[in-house]
Order: C-alpha cells, then structure tokens, then sequence
C-alpha cells in the first residue's frame, strides 16, 4: 500500500523568498502588491514574480484584484500557516531586527525588548501590540540609539521606542518604570562582550 504524501512546499528556497514569506506572515494584517514587496525587500519585481507564483500555487499566497492591481495576502487558513509564522517569526522577528540594529552601538550593558510585545512573546494575553518598547542601558550615544530606533522601525512596519537608562538609573530601586520592566516579561538581546568587541569584517 503506497503512502499518501503531502506535497513538497516551496518554503525558504532563497534568502529572497524567505524575507517574501517574513514580510507577509509577519505583518498580516494588510495586503501587498508586488510593486510594494518589490520596494520593501529593495529586489527588482522580477525577480519576485516566480517566487510569488510558487506560493500562490501552493497555496500559501492569496491574490485580489483590487482595480489594476493585485494585492498579495496570507491564507491564513492553510495548515501550515501557524507553524510557518512562529518559524518566520524566529528567524525574521522583531526581536531579530532590534538585535540587528542596536546589538553594534557601543557601550551598551544590557540591551533589552519589553512591554506588551514582550509579553505576547512569552504567551501573555492580551490585544495585539503596536509598538515595541527597547531598553538600552549603559553610556551608548542618544543619537546611535534613534537611529537604531528609525531603521528598525522602518524594517519591522511597527513603531520602535527607544527608552534610554544609566547603569546607575538600571540599578536604583526608586525608579518606577525600572521597577516595572524589572518585574514584568523582557527578552534579554544583550550582546555577549566578545561580540561588542569583535572588529569589523
């Protein structure tokens, strides 16, 4: 008796259509025409064209047409489409993204993501956030720090705000907004030392 196997999807072919699949599974609460992936991703839309047609084809894409256009979303109802944004969130994630663009600024101590996406993070309920609340503490440049900020915000389509703190501020048991973070949910994205003073490639 032969098997019945499923088919083969056409995930994570290329880095290209891996950060495809980030853009749409991660932010989909709205649609997308090529043109727009196409700017986001800074690749040419032909270059997305095939790809877009293999996921349409497996089912993991759906296309509207709205006017001239066709706007790309998730179907979210197809089985794999959970596991596949828990995946793509891991490897793609905010989280990912704010490590990218803050994890370099030197004299950074402790580098951490907390507040309500945190919290979704580590399973708490609650309304979807729509930002993302970054601690930095230590004597990093403000200004390294809001450009930091805009560049992840401009990557992950979500509000990023910064809130920077002194070592001797991180360790005062007056301040009630450390004492908050101190208590609730917060991912630790704090570069390891040797990473902080590795040289530039």
């Amino acid at each position: 008796m032969r098997s019945v196997r499923p088919p083969t999807l056409p995930i994570f072919r290329t880095e290209t259509q891996a950060r495809l699949l980030a853009t749409l599974y991660l932010r989909p609460d709205r649609g997308w025409t090529l043109a727009e992936i196409a700017r986001e991703l800074g690749v040419g839309a032909s270059t997305l064209h095939p790809e877009v047609r293999r996921l349409e084809e497996a089912g993991l894409l759906t296309a509207t047409a709205i006017g001239r256009s066709r706007v790309l979303s998730i179907d979210q109802s197809h089985p794999v489409a959970r596991p596949l944004t828990e995946i793509l969130s891991y490897l793609y994630g905010p989280h990912v993204v704010i490590a990218e663009e803050f994890g370099s600024i030197p004299k950074t101590e402790l580098l951490l993501i907390f507040g309500s996406w945190a919290a979704r993070h580590h399973g708490q309920t609650g309304p979807p956030p729509h930002d993302i609340d970054v601690l930095v503490v230590g004597d990093a440049d403000r200004a390294e720090i809001y450009a930091a900020a805009d560049r992840a915000q401009e990557r992950i389509g979500m509000p990023v705000n910064p809130v920077l703190a002194s070592t001797r501020r991180w360790e005062a048991a007056s301040d009630a907004l450390i004492r908050q973070i101190k208590t609730s949910p917060s991912i630790d994205l704090t570069p390891s030392r040797a990473d902080r003073e590795k040289p530039d490639q």
